[in-house]
């Protein structure tokens, strides 16, 4: 199974990959998610490691299960041959209705079919008021005209 873009990755293509992994994980959508890595991928999130589809699919519902009202925004910050480091931030709430904006950085590694073999993610979670969120698009992928987390001085 080939997933384009295919590295090595160009600044167009690079950006394309990361906009469709922002999509992806927008649908919140575990199955559908978990077909952008090999069957093999090795991920940290935080301090938990993942190795394989299965896990990374599992982990996802159990992630989409805890943080409510996800929406997701990823900026590419800088692409190498078969790698892309990627900052991103997303708002969730738990089921108590607390609100939160999660920030962080990841680190790709793509196979020859554009898979994504390895995920390195380092996240903080910062509490935040409702008043203060600032994604407000409808639950799904991110309108093209909504700022990116450089134009809202993320």
């Amino acid at each position: 199974m080939s997933r384009p873009p295919l590295p090595p990755f160009t600044s167009e293509t690079a950006a394309a990959k990361v906009r469709a992994a922002e999509d992806g994980w927008n649908t919140r959508d575990p199955g559908r998610v978990a077909l952008a890595y090999t069957l093999d991928s090795i991920w940290r999130n935080r301090a938990e490691f993942l190795r394989g589809r299965a896990e990374i699919e599992a982990f996802l519902t159990r992630k989409w299960q805890r943080e409510q009202a996800y929406r997701l925004i990823k900026e590419l910050w800088a692409y190498d041959g078969n790698r892309i480091a990627v900052r991103f931030a997303y708002e969730w709430h738990d089921a108590k209705g607390a609100w939160f904006r999660s920030y962080g950085n990841e680190n790709w590694e793509f196979d020859a079919d554009g898979l994504m073999a390895t995920r390195i993610a380092s996240i903080n979670d910062l509490p935040i008021d409702e008043a203060d969120r600032k994604f407000h698009w409808p639950q799904g992928r991110r309108p093209d005209d909504h700022p990116c987390l450089s134009d809202l001085g993320l």
